[in-house]
């Protein structure tokens, strides 16, 4: 006998059609085992598929890529915040590996708290190599996330980096980062060990974000990331925790069966 879970598709920090980072926010009301979400997420084949499951008026979340459950997803969250906040004016979710996040309405857009994960300075000759141009600075922050600072946006969106150098890193996430043009910063984000992109990236944002608040001698900023699709994000700075503000556009509705 089949299994149907509603399923919703969302592009996350989308100012216009086809931009963002896609989603799929699947919501529960037992949590399949994990290798039947693994599969979910894979035959998905989006950056991130996020799991919500009721508790209350809170939700259980869990997210995975293709491949591997992930320990934080700034925008499937904000994209399941979307999905699931309704009327109300917030909606919190409780997850293992980064604490209780919350959604927030915005405007006309939805506000993600996130954790301030504060990447500190460090040598990285052999990221800096792989990825190319003039590297200014290089931080690194240990759930897996390596910065490198650029003099400016133009070398930003030159980039190219050799993924065949970089793919034995392993598990890591590159965040390429400079002063914006039309925004206040500007970045892109890579994934070594699936030579790809990311379009647009919570995680990284609450990496960088110590960095330029204290550089940009304030709190709040905007930010661009530079991908094909690319997505805008306001970013608000606070010790121990980072706002996200972007929009979201549902782009499906349906159900997964198996």
């Amino acid at each position: 006998m089949s299994r149907a879970l509603p399923l919703t598709i969302v592009d996350a920090f989308a100012h216009a059609p086809f931009t963002g980072n896609p989603a799929a926010v699947i919501t529960l009301d037992t949590w399949p085992h994990d290798a039947v979400m693994q599969a979910i997420a894979a035959q998905n084949n989006l950056p991130a598929t996020a799991f919500a499951m009721s508790q209350g008026p809170d939700y259980d979340l869990r997210w995975f890529s293709p491949t591997a459950e992930l320990s934080l997803c700034g925008h499937a969250t904000l994209a399941a915040g979307h999905v699931l906040i309704g009327n109300r004016d917030a909606v919190r979710f409780r997850t293992k590996a980064a604490g209780d996040l919350i959604v927030e309405q915005d405007g006309e857009a939805l506000a993600l708290t996130l954790p301030d994960w504060k990447a500190t300075p460090r040598a990285l000759p052999g990221i800096a190599a792989g990825m190319g141009g003039a590297v200014v600075e290089s931080l690194w922050h240990d759930s897996g996330y390596a910065v490198l600072v650029y003099p400016d946006a133009a070398a930003i969106r030159a980039l190219v980096p050799d993924f065949l150098t970089l793919a034995p890193l392993g598990n890591i996430l590159i965040i390429a980062t400079a002063p914006g043009d039309d925004t206040d910063i500007i970045s892109r984000a890579f994934l070594p060990h699936g030579d790809m992109e990311d379009p647009v990236t919570g995680s990284a944002h609450c990496v960088i974000a110590a960095y330029w608040a204290q550089r940009l001698g304030r709190g709040t900023f905007t930010a661009y990331q530079a991908s094909t699709r690319g997505g805008y994000l306001g970013v608000r700075y606070t010790q121990g925790s980072v706002i996200l503000t972007g929009r979201c556009r549902t782009v499906l509705r349906g159900e997964f069966l198996f």
